[in-house]
């Protein structure tokens, strides 16, 4: 049991895993906003020894040397690796603190969302259309930039409506290739295809300016990842020649808010993909449980 868990912004735990949490610690404290600075997530956070946050808030280490009981942070969300975590896990560690995150819970929404989108824009269904005509899925070369499991869903629902499907990852991914799916260079992948879906870790910009010469125009970016998958004046210089698209939701935005202004071609759904009822209890069953490993010393 802990002492005092803080849950330090809005998390996306339903109400079964609140319960959970008062269960397990003697007291709870709920934040359902986002703090504004460092200084705030010390404040909320200084003596706890259980944490939960969201992708949304950095834990840094400053934060975390100011809570001497901390034991255990647990992100709900994805912890891909050190690099892209919001929670400083290198000074965790240091501090002998432990930290676990969660992944495939928010997958299925993201690639409805994907799937959605496109044929919305490649029809015109709400007034924005890619070309002249209306076009089909059938036949529309796709490149996917990073192939997680997201991407693999990605990909086979493409694939499942016609779509030429080739991938790019830093490394091949045998269970893709036995799904019919090529591992091609990027400087070959960019240049044939028509839609490019990003699937990559968080602050992981791929896209420059070379890239986007690469891709040239007439080109759909839909971006399913945390934040953006490229270099931001790039892309705007790319958004302002003919027939090219941006597409993303909430969680993609993340990091441009204000970005956009002037740009008719950026399609922005101000909704998470990943929120979902169905993703909320993945989110939920999958943080309590790391979180009850840890206290059974798993």
């Amino acid at each position: 049991m802990f002492q005092k868990t803080v849950v330090v912004d809005f998390t996306g735990m339903n109400d079964w895993a609140k319960d959970q949490l008062r269960a397990l610690s003697r007291e709870v404290v709920f934040y359902d906003d986002f703090p504004k600075d460092t200084a705030e997530v010390i404040r909320r956070i200084q003596d706890a020894d259980c944490v939960m946050v969201s992708y949304n808030t950095l834990i840094p280490r400053e934060a975390i040397e100011a809570a001497p009981n901390l034991r255990y942070i647990g992100m709900c969300c994805t912890l891909y690796n050190e690099k892209s975590a919001n929670v400083d896990i290198a000074a965790a560690r240091e501090w002998g603190i432990v930290v676990t995150g969660i992944r495939d819970y928010g997958d299925v929404g993201v690639y409805e969302f994907a799937v959605a989108s496109l044929v919305d824009l490649l029809h015109g269904f709400h007034g924005k259309q890619w070309r002249e005509r209306p076009y089909e899925l059938g036949g529309i070369k796709v490149a996917m930039l990073g192939m997680g499991t997201t991407g693999q869903l990605v990909a086979k629902a493409l694939q499942f409506f016609g779509c030429s499907v080739r991938y790019y990852s830093r490394h091949p991914k045998p269970e893709a290739e036995a799904e019919g799916f090529s591992l091609c260079p990027l400087e070959e992948i960019l240049p044939w295809a028509e839609v490019v879906v990003t699937q990559l870790p968080k602050k992981t910009a791929l896209l420059g300016r070379r890239e986007f010469q690469l891709l040239g125009d007439g080109k759909i970016l839909l971006n399913m990842s945390i934040g953006p998958t490229f270099d931001l004046d790039a892309i705007k210089e790319w958004l302002r020649r003919p027939g090219n698209f941006y597409i993303c939701e909430d969680v993609g935005i993340l990091g441009t808010e204000g970005e956009w202004d002037g740009f008719d071609n950026v399609i922005y759904s101000p909704v998470c993909a990943g929120s979902s009822v169905q993703c909320t209890q993945r989110l939920s069953e999958k943080s309590i449980q790391n979180l009850l490993d840890f206290i059974k010393g798993k």
